[in-house]
């Protein structure tokens, strides 16, 4: 007999630990399935019969956590000119080019 789990059972669990070497991801989420196996490559290795797939990756691919970027106010404002700058750059190309 078949059940569908709840949206609270459809769990995504990652297990990262200093002792094992290899990363483990649980996940019955479409979404990180399709991201794990389109975009990163990565094969499933378990399959749990309700739709919850797991997989295995190296610690090298997983980067530690960092602080956010604090800039500056003159930083915000350098930033914010070369990406007006670049826009309007882009906007003339496209112009020129008849799109």
């Amino acid at each position: 007999m078949s059940r569908t789990l709840s949206a609270y059972e459809q769990e995504t669990i990652i297990n990262f630990n200093k002792a094992e070497d290899t990363p483990h991801i649980l996940t019955y989420e479409k979404t990180w399935q399709k991201h794990l196996e389109g975009k990163l490559g990565l094969k499933s290795v378990l399959d749990s019969g309700f739709g919850g797939k797991e997989y295995e990756l190296p610690k090298s691919r997983i980067r530690p956590p960092r602080a956010p970027r604090r800039l500056s106010d003159s930083a915000k404002k350098e930033l914010a000119a070369r990406l007006h700058g670049n826009r309007a750059h882009l906007s003339q190309n496209l112009v020129a080019v008849g799109k």
